[in-house]
């Protein structure tokens, strides 16, 4: 809908979302829904969800609106219809801008952009995940490429660190919480796409959910890349285990996980393991050039968390920030 290098970008919005782009849906005076749904990994406590604002919705579908959020201006109808028609009023009225008041805004904006919320402590040890989700976005942004997930941190990190200046680029299950949807979404998208580089990030857990597709990859000679941020955890589950219910581990961690190399063999097509940050560009760049199905397993820090992050129950301006986040505003607590 808007491209992710364009200056009035803020991020992804929700439970892992952005500071500045949380901090505006909280303190906006209209919000315009185009299209979305007010889904709970969006909103937070929905007592306290932007009480400030006027919240229109537009919708083709009436029984989308006011499910979650009780709009003020429900419209029902084809988006492109409703915003044609919505700049045509516009139009008429003269174009009229409050530009002080906008120019105030954006001020604001930007203090909490200056928060720098995704910042991390980098390692030249281990490799942090942020850090490997970056170099993929470094190494693979000039490509036409299209980018599935599966579910968990690794989703969460690839929404922050990546951008997309186009739509359809970007496949994931979203709030469904769908894990195995990465590897079969990614051959789909390879044949629909055949001459694009198409990668799917994974975490170890949830590539296993479906790793049998690897063979229809083989079989349809589609070269999908599988890029997995190995932690040996459900580092989601971990991570609320973690900061939510005192270290209390359950069912968090694999003593027991395959050789994801061999079972690339296994399947005929290409796998290396990669651990030393400063091997990791050669990697990515072994498996963008390689004419195949390939398979990377990234070896990252076991106990990384994703920040920010909304706590279960907690409206969407009181965000856990990372402990290396230098600066915060009101509103933000930090770890």
């Amino acid at each position: 809908a808007y491209p992710a290098s364009g200056d009035k970008w803020l991020g992804m919005l929700g439970m892992h979302g952005l500071y500045e782009a949380n901090m505006a849906m909280h303190d906006c005076d209209l919000m315009i829904n185009i299209g979305a749904r007010f889904d709970d990994r969006i909103t937070g406590r929905i007592d306290a969800f932007s009480p400030g604002s006027t919240q229109a919705h537009i919708d083709i579908d009436p029984s989308s609106i006011t499910t979650v959020i009780h709009v003020d201006l429900p419209i029902i109808g084809d988006v492109g219809h409703v915003l044609e028609d919505l700049l045509r009023i516009w139009k008429a009225r003269g174009r009229k801008v409050q530009r002080e008041a906008l120019a105030e805004w954006w001020a604001q904006i930007n203090k909490w952009r200056e928060v720098q919320c995704l910042t991390y402590e980098n390692s030249d040890k281990i490799i942090k995940p942020q850090y490997a989700i970056e170099r993929l976005e470094a190494l693979t942004r000039d490509h036409d490429r299209y980018v599935t997930t599966e579910v968990g941190q690794h989703q969460m990190w690839a929404a922050q660190f990546m951008g997309f200046d186009a739509p359809g680029h970007w496949m994931t299950s979203g709030g469904l919480g769908t894990m195995g949807y990465g590897l079969p979404a990614s051959v789909g998208v390879q044949m629909a796409h055949p001459d694009a580089l198409v990668i799917n990030v994974a975490g170890d857990a949830s590539w296993l959910m479906n790793m049998q597709e690897m063979g229809t990859a083989v079989q349809f000679r589609l070269p999908v890349k599988q890029f997995i941020l190995n932690n040996e955890r459900l580092g989601m589950v971990r991570q609320w285990q973690d900061l939510l219910h005192g270290g209390r581990y359950s069912q968090s961690w694999s003593e027991s996980l395959p050789d994801f190399v061999k079972m690339a063999e296994a399947f005929g097509c290409k796998g290396r393991v990669v651990s030393d940050p400063g091997e990791l560009d050669a990697a990515i760049q072994e498996m963008i050039d390689y004419d195949g199905p390939f398979i990377l397993d990234v070896l990252v820090e076991k106990h990384e968390n994703c920040f920010p992050m909304i706590p279960s129950g907690q409206p969407h301006n009181e965000m856990l920030l990372s402990p290396e986040t230098e600066a915060f505003a009101a509103g933000a607590t930090l770890v």
